[in-house]
């Protein structure tokens, strides 16, 4: 049968041999699969660009669908879209400018993050005037009776279960 290759681009096997690996690579699905993976990468700058350049597409906007999909040559954006986008490429301009002008930004940490959370935690704890109770062991619906259910998938006893003594683990 002979080697197998895998085009992670198109997500198939196909016999490895230099016609079929060339036939495959020049051929239209591949090129489109190969443009949409490179696509889900562009800079917003360079893809905002492009579709204020381009007129909307009628059917789209009045169907909300269109038979040639991302190769249409109108744009499928709407103008809340465009505008997200635009929003988004100011903010990462802005970004540019404060790094080269040599401002500091601060990276989060996962310490700082933690600490945000547990004040938030702690301060929406005693804001809370009715002491929270915990809420009882039920088993979802449509499951077997008790006595059915394997042990693995019974719910604990209220103390926790019992450790004999002298039991190793390990």
């Amino acid at each position: 049968m002979g080697k197998r290759y895998f085009c992670d681009y198109c997500d198939r096997f196909f016999q490895d041999n230099l016609h079929n690996r060339r036939k495959h690579l020049n051929g239209v699905q591949h090129l489109r699969a190969k443009r949409a993976w490179y696509d889900l990468f562009r800079d917003a700058a360079a893809i905002l660009q492009e579709e204020q350049s381009k007129k909307p597409c009628r059917k789209f906007l009045q169907t909300g669908e269109c038979d040639f999909g991302s190769n249409c040559r109108f744009s499928h954006m709407t103008e809340q879209d465009l505008e997200k986008l635009s929003a988004q490429v100011q903010g990462e301009q802005r970004l540019r400018e404060l790094r080269q002008e040599g401002a500091e930004i601060p990276p989060g940490t996962i310490e700082n993050w933690l600490e945000k959370r547990a004040k938030r935690l702690s301060t929406a704890q005693s804001n809370s005037a009715l002491p929270e109770k915990p809420v009882p062991f039920q088993y979802p619906p449509g499951w077997p009776p008790l006595q059915e259910l394997p042990p693995s998938l019974r719910a604990p006893p209220p103390g926790g279960w019992p450790v004999p003594p002298g039991l190793q683990w390990g």
